[in-house]
């Protein structure tokens, strides 16, 4: 029995990354034999408050790839506006495909087949550069980046040198 589509395709976007890594991010499987879920590890980007910091997620692609996006989530503590408490990703690109019933992003925002891997973990390398705080996953993050920028920063700081120790 021949691989689905999906299976073929984040395939080729493995060996790819393999061949050809791409700065700021590495990317595997979690489980070898399971091709839908992908483990990654995110380097804080220079000069922002993540900077050397490792931050590990777990990429979950439905069966349906590229048609729907993948679910996010991060595996190391982070605190950002667009990072919920229990580490789910909240960024226009991962949303489902199609018009915003909320009217707050437009279809061309949102999830596109177009996408992969290496898109997506780019739009959240900048997502973590530049927090989006009017559609925030943690309101108790973006409240502090917008309200009391020190008490933010000390959080996210405690975050980096936890993700530090826990990647010795």
């Amino acid at each position: 029995m021949s691989e689905p589509q999906s299976a073929l395709l984040l395939r080729k976007q493995l060996a790819e990354l393999n061949k050809n890594p791409v700065e700021g991010f590495s990317a595997g499987l979690i489980d070898d034999n399971d091709i839908y879920r992908w483990e990654v590890l995110i380097i804080g980007p220079p000069d922002t408050l993540y900077e050397g910091g490792f931050f590990k997620a777990h990429l979950y692609f439905p069966k349906e790839y590229p048609l729907r996006p993948p679910k996010m989530k991060f595996i190391t503590e982070i605190w950002h506006p667009n990072i919920d408490r229990s580490g789910d990703v909240c960024i226009s690109i991962l949303h489902e495909p199609g018009d915003d019933k909320w009217g707050y992003e437009q279809a061309s925002e949102r999830w596109l087949p177009v996408h992969t891997v290496e898109t997506i973990l780019i739009s959240v390398i900048s997502m973590l550069a530049d927090p989006n705080d009017e559609s925030p996953a943690n309101v108790d993050a973006a409240k502090e980046w917008r309200e009391n920028y020190t008490e933010f920063k000390r959080k996210v700081a405690r975050c980096v040198r936890r993700s530090q120790e826990d990647c010795s």
